[in-house]
């Protein structure tokens, strides 16, 4: 891959200061200022606006406003996706989120990532990992999910929650790092 968008798509360092990367947040920003003017009720311009801004969405998905991301063309939402006030999604790699997931106000998704390596950094070079979201999957308000993360089908991730590692089907996580709860015997 040559192009910077290409480098970026594909989780390779790339420059973000790109001509084109600078356009195509540009033009993202102004489909979310549009997005972020709109209430509950304006709903043929809110489906207008996502059918232009998002990568592609399911029937009957719902995003609150405000919301954020870098590109939008890299989030592909399931059917009766829904996102609550204040989700901010860094979009630099692909974001996948399953049917009937549903996330809390504040949550942050985000696949952007910087290297560790000191001189990389200061070269302006950046990359990302893709994030994969399963079905049915609950995510509290306020969690972050870090770049590179994995959530399985109808797993649970408590508000607040730090996501630094894959969290398996049917999981419940929470906490900063977020690790799986262990459930307790009714009987208790």
């Amino acid at each position: 891959m040559t192009g910077e968008k290409q480098k970026m798509i594909a989780g390779e360092l790339y420059r973000p200061g790109d001509p084109e990367l600078v356009r195509e947040r540009a033009a993202s920003q102004a489909l979310q200022r549009r997005y972020n003017g709109t209430i509950v009720s304006d709903g043929d311009t809110r489906k207008t606006i996502l059918d232009q801004w998002l990568g592609s969405r399911g029937s009957s998905c719902a995003i609150r406003a405000p919301f954020y991301v870098d590109y939008g063309y890299n989030i592909h939402l399931g059917a009766d996706v829904f996102l609550n006030y204040g989700c901010v999604l860094l979009d630099v790699c692909p974001i996948r989120i399953g049917d009937m997931t549903q996330i809390g106000p504040m949550t942050q998704i985000l696949t952007a990532d910087h290297p560790r390596d000191a001189a990389t950094r200061d070269a302006g070079l950046e990359f990302g990992q893709p994030i994969e979201i399963g079905r049915n999957v609950w995510i509290g308000g306020g969690a972050l999910l870090l770049p590179g993360v994995t959530v399985g089908d109808d797993a649970v991730i408590g508000a607040g929650a730090v996501v630094t590692r894959d969290v398996p089907a049917a999981t419940t996580v929470a906490g900063n790092p977020a690790r799986p709860l262990v459930p307790r015997d009714v009987t208790d």
